[in-house]
């Protein structure tokens, strides 16, 4: 089974936002506890710090905070009606 993995990386995003803290002048982190290699890519897209290290939480860039956002409306929020 092939996955598509722009849509990996758009949920795994969106989630992002929901475990997201911390946020002040260096930025908001965000609980890393996803797939690595999705991890990877989101950080090769220029929304997430490097991933690698001991910290148990990644760092959100500005372009990052905002897609997350904008993708948790779009898969999670419910419309009216």
């Amino acid at each position: 089974m092939e996955y598509d993995k722009d849509k990996i990386d758009e949920v795994t995003l969106a989630l992002l936002y929901l475990v997201m803290h911390d946020e002040n002048e260096f930025g908001t982190r965000a609980w890393k506890g996803f797939d690595w290699n999705t991890m990877n890519r989101l950080h090769e897209k220029g929304f997430i710090e490097n991933p690698v290290g001991k910290a148990k939480s990644v760092v959100m860039t500005q372009e990052g905070c905002k897609k997350a956002e904008e993708l948790f409306h779009k898969y999670f929020l419910k419309q009216n009606g």
